[in-house]
């Protein structure tokens, strides 16, 4: 491994220069770990083996160190809990049941969890993770506002793959937001991972139960109504609501549901529809949205979840069809963004592939088709003229180089996994104002649990 002299950055051994200030590059061995007394960890092993070398940021559990892990010499890293985290026995099996878990999820686009143990000698628990070069989605959306469509296409396809996978093994992730996804720079476009799967709902038999029955896990801007009333039947397509509710976002640049607080976010879940995101991002968005994105959301956003949209998927692709795209999306996760933007600019100006139908709010959204029990509705397909598509974006910098204003290191791998998170001062889009009257008893009952102090909210936080 070499190392920057001057940042004290790693990087593979057939680097030159560090990316960020220019120096040339040394062997690791050879550059000294600069120590000014504030952290005296820096320079020493943990374990025996994982060599901290500079500090990447602080968070609410722990701080992270970029590293080398003198075994394998690969960069790493690491993250030291926090001495009260450390104490919270649930907090610490979160840790270690994510790292078991990585063992048995495809890492192609999920972050891989490399150790998580305790450092007898320093008295500290540590979590080992691939190093990453890129940013979190979070703060691609707070500089960008919207992404431009062959990015957000390229991202879901990549995403799709990772939770198919994971789903197929029965494993729910049930915090999919914009914090937890991560980009990472390449010369084709973003290669996307997802991070934190430490409060995974693990649906194998005799799988651990660490939430009471009745609690809410996940962050609420994009919660699942299942998911928001703590139902045990929580499946697959809590993410795909989640993952639907990251696509509005991208697109207009609010979410989909707001409130002051938790629970009038879930109560905005639970008896309110969000606008529809052609009408939502304006007359003269910085991005077209097609009109077709319309009913893909809104059968992804249904509340009732024999209703949505079965997988994360059948999600990516219908997104990549009503930007006019041929094909699905595991044929976009390797096509280069370029290329992408070029066939979407002719696609839009064809028109989109593929639309679901809009769900029938008068009938019975829970009332499954006559004699399917409770199989998912199958949209019907429309087409619908879409508005002309403009030029498409500069490409992506190259794999490893800095994100431009950031103010943020973008070799952060601070988005490892978390047991809480504040979500509230993240920007939010009005709800829609219609409500079917089926929802109204649902409502009341959860205002009752709300004043009655009976709704528990677990949120995640780094």
């Amino acid at each position: 491994m070499k190392s920057c002299p001057t940042c004290m950055r790693v990087f593979p051994d057939d680097a030159g220069f560090c990316p960020a200030d220019g120096s040339p590059l040394q062997s690791a061995s050879m550059v000294p770990i600069a120590n000014n007394g504030e952290d005296p960890r820096l320079g020493t092993r943990l374990c025996n083996r994982y060599e901290l070398r500079r500090v990447v940021a602080d968070g609410g559990m722990g701080r992270v160190y970029e590293g080398i892990d003198k075994q394998t010499n690969t960069r790493i890293a690491v993250k030291v809990l926090h001495a009260d985290v450390a104490k919270d026995d649930v907090a610490l099996e979160r840790f270690k049941r994510e790292y078991e878990i990585s063992s048995k999820l495809p890492h192609a686009h999920i972050v891989k969890v490399l150790d998580f143990q305790r450092d007898e000698q320093a008295g500290v628990w540590l979590l080992v993770m691939e190093f990453l070069d890129g940013e979190e989605l979070r703060f691609i959306l707070k500089r960008e506002k919207t992404l431009a469509p062959d990015r957000i296409v390229r991202m879901l396809a990549q995403v799709a793959i990772g939770l198919d996978d994971a789903h197929a093994r029965q494993f729910v992730h049930r915090d999919l937001k914009p914090d937890n996804l991560f980009l990472c720079g390449t010369r084709e476009g973003d290669d996307v991972k997802i991070l934190d799967f430490g409060s995974v709902k693990d649906k194998n038999k005799d799988a651990k139960k660490l939430t009471v029955l009745g609690t809410t896990i996940g962050s609420p801007f994009y919660m699942a109504p299942e998911q928001a009333q703590g139902l045990e039947t929580l499946d697959a397509r809590a993410d795909v609501f989640a993952l639907a509710a990251i696509t509005y976002e991208c697109v207009t640049g609010t979410v989909p549901f707001t409130g002051n607080n938790g629970p009038s976010i879930l109560l905005a879940i639970l008896t309110k529809d969000p606008e529809p995101p052609s009408q939502k991002a304006g007359p003269s968005p910085k991005h077209p949205v097609p009109t077709a994105m319309d009913d893909v959301l809104e059968v992804a956003l249904a509340k009732n979840p024999n209703i949505r949209t079965k997988t994360v998927g059948e999600l990516a692709t219908a997104v990549g069809n009503a930007y006019g795209l041929e094909g699905d999306h595991r044929a976009w996760a390797v096509m280069p963004q370029a290329e992408l933007a070029k066939k979407i600019t002719e696609g839009i100006a064809r028109g989109p592939v593929v639309a679901p139908r809009a769900l029938d709010v008068a009938a019975d959204p829970f009332a499954a088709p006559p004699g399917t029990g409770t199989a998912p509705v199958v949209p019907a397909v429309q087409q619908a003229q879409a508005p002309q598509y403009g030029a498409p974006p500069t490409a992506p910098s190259s794999y490893g180089m800095p994100a431009a204003s950031t103010g943020r290191d973008v070799a952060s791998a601070a988005a490892l996994p978390s047991t809480s998170h504040d979500v509230y001062d993240e920007p939010a889009g009005l709800p829609g104002t219609e409500r079917p009257s089926w929802l109204v008893p649902v409502a009341v009952g959860l205002a009752a649990l709300v004043v009655g102090g009976g709704l528990a909210l677990v949120f995640l936080a780094r």
